[in-house]
């Protein structure tokens, strides 16, 4: 099934807030097409995922993952970030899956799905 990969990776308020309400609206028709939705957090945007929102973009960012993960979009992080960041339990609690930055990134081309990057 053709996938559309929303990579989330600055953490800008602008890049935070659009790319996951990109997601969001995409995921809305996406069936009716056909399609899947992916969204695929890190480097600095993961980070933003845990610890003290710090703003209104950062709390609405944190909304959106979750509500995202609640509708059954696959939301993934880089595990190892998670590890050493100390911060892989609670996103695995979050229902994001954890997985090798390398090799999701290899897994998008190799299925030929499209990555938006925010």
């Amino acid at each position: 099934m053709p996938t559309t990969v929303f990579h989330v990776f600055h953490d800008d308020d602008d890049s935070l807030t659009l790319g996951t309400r990109a997601a969001q609206r995409v995921h809305e028709v996406a069936a009716d097409h056909g399609c899947e939705v992916e969204v695929f957090c890190f480097g600095p945007a993961q980070r933003r995922l845990t610890g003290p929102g710090g703003s209104a973009a950062g709390e609405v960012y944190n909304r959106r993952i979750d509500a995202l993960v609640a509708s059954g979009v696959r939301v993934t992080a880089c595990v190892n970030a998670a590890r050493a960041e100390g911060t892989e339990a609670e996103l695995t609690r979050r229902g994001l899956r954890l997985r090798v930055a390398r090799d999701e990134f290899l897994r998008h081309t190799l299925e030929a799905a499209t990555v938006i990057t925010f």
